[in-house]
Parts: C-alpha cells; sequence; structure tokens
C-alpha cells in the first residue's frame, strides 16, 4: 500500500502510522494512538519496576577476638540480611599483632559460612586485602536451595 493512501486512512480514523519494523521489506507499519500506546507502556515500564527487588550490599564487620555471643548477633543480623534477598559482605580488620594471626580470621570466616550455608552460598572466598579479610556472601535462590534438598534425599536413601 503507498504512503499516501496509509496517511490518509490514518488521518480519516484520527490514528497514527508507526512503523513497526522499518528493516523490513517493505517497511511494515500500524494503525495505533501512539499518545495511548506511550502511555500504556510507561503504565508497564513502572509496574516492573515496582516489582523488582534492588539487591544491595550490606556488610558484616567481625574481630579475631569476637565473643560467641557478639558471633550470634552479627550471624543473626547476616542471616535477616540474607533472607531479604541481599547481598552480605563480611569483614575482619586485623590490628596490630593480630595480623600475624590471619589464620584465625580464616577459621572465623569458614565458621560463619558454614552456618550460613543452608540460606546463602560463597560468592568471593575469604581473602586477605591489607589489614582486612572479605568474604561475600549472596542468599540462595530457590533452585538451588531445591537441589541441595534433592541431594540430601538420595543420600538418606542410599
Amino acid at each position: 500500500m503507498p504512503v499516501k493512501a496509509a496517511l490518509e486512512i490514518a488521518a480519516n480514523r484520527d490514528l497514527d502510522l508507526v512503523k513497526v519494523q522499518a528493516n523490513a521489506v517493505p517497511p511494515v507499519c500500524k494503525l495505533m494512538d501512539y499518545g495511548k500506546f506511550r502511555f500504556e507502556q510507561s503504565k508497564k515500564d513502572k509496574e516492573i519496576k515496582k516489582n523488582q527487588h534492588i539487591a544491595e550490599t550490606k556488610e558484616v564487620r567481625l574481630s579475631p577476638g569476637i565473643g560467641v555471643h557478639d558471633f550470634e548477633t552479627k550471624l543473626k543480623s547476616a542471616r535477616n540480611f540474607l533472607g531479604d534477598s541481599d547481598r552480605v559482605k563480611v569483614s575482619i580488620r586485623f590490628r596490630g599483632r593480630e595480623m600475624a594471626h590471619t589464620d584465625i580470621g580464616r577459621e572465623l570466616m569458614k565458621k560463619f559460612a558454614d552456618s550460613c550455608n543452608d540460606i546463602a552460598s560463597v560468592t568471593a572466598d575469604a581473602k586477605l586485602d591489607g589489614r582486612q579479610m572479605i568474604m561475600v556472601l549472596s542468599p540462595k535462590t530457590k533452585q538451588q536451595e531445591g537441589g541441595n534438598k534433592n541431594a540430601q534425599d538420595k543420600n538418606q536413601n542410599a
């Protein structure tokens, strides 16, 4: 159909002529109310944005000589962050002579990761960066949790 004829039909119906596929031969066009189309698209985009959760990175700081109760408190707050679908950055700051005992910090990180193993997976292993040891935990997805349950069931049946 010639472009002039299509524009004439669009004008008669109070609609706009919109190119859907400009690269096609011949170009594909559609009659629509473009203002209404843009409004509906913006509504859809807002709805998608509203339902989207942006994962933040929360930090939990430990020290090599942390007490049992303090460790449990930090663990509880980290589990809350992971439950809210946020990543958790666990850091240990070594001061003074503590730098000679980084192995204590590594054991503490391993204990922390093992305690969160049911709801989190280690994204970045514990590594020493200057005077700080850093590890990153991410919440497990539903598929990862389901996969672990199937593996546990197989082990129990065997």
